[in-house]
């Protein structure tokens, strides 16, 4: 592994409280006979990342209890009710002085984007100035990769459930998109019917 790749830490969003699944924390799903946290957290070890931090949220004592996250640094959010926002600062608050030059972020909801994407995202890293994002057809989505470069810019606009949307609108110019759609399915489990693309 180079020392870019080790410079990529991977960061699993995994707070939220599926306020919309009835109050089953999504980082409690089940899938392909693991939790869907596990899931995801492999997903970044497979995809490249040596380093990946998963921030809690809704359970925390319970996921903590439950998940098997070997070599994970686990990060508590305390405000992970005010949205997705306050988990993205809470995750590259943590990388903050471990060396990372760039966190590639992966939504805990998202378990049809696997290692290929990510490390198809991650080898676009160029410096702490890279902003890379996966792109479907053209249009940007997940995962995501901001050099450490951008961290403060992102942490200070992310608000409430659109965490670096409104950075990455800003700097769309700086961003290289990756296309990933013939490796990758992008849905979100946030509703009843959603779990139907659980296995």
């Amino acid at each position: 592994m180079t020392d870019d790749e080790n410079g990529v830490a991977g960061l699993l969003l995994a707070a939220g409280g599926g306020r919309r699944l009835g109050g089953r924390p999504k980082a409690l799903l089940a899938h392909r006979g693991r939790l869907l946290v596990e899931y995801a957290a492999e997903v970044l070890r497979v995809g490249g990342c040596a380093r990946v931090h998963v921030v809690l949220g809704a359970r925390a004592e319970e996921v903590r209890a439950r998940a098997a996250l070997p070599d994970c640094v686990l990060v508590d959010n305390p405000e992970w009710e005010q949205g997705m926002g306050t988990s993205l600062r809470t995750g590259l608050d943590s990388l903050a002085g471990t060396g990372a030059r760039a966190a590639l972020v992966l939504l805990v909801d998202q378990p049809g984007i696997g290692p290929e994407a990510v490390a198809r995202v991650r080898r676009a890293y160029r410096s702490p100035r890279s902003l890379v994002s996966a792109a479907y057809d053209g249009a940007r989505g997940h995962p995501v990769l901001f050099g450490a470069a951008h961290w403060a810019g992102i942490a200070a606009t992310a608000t409430g459930d659109r965490g670096a949307r409104a950075y990455l609108t800003d700097h769309a110019d700086a961003v290289e998109l990756v296309e990933c759609g013939d490796v990758a399915e992008v849905y979100d489990i946030d509703t009843e019917a959603d779990l139907a693309h659980l296995e």
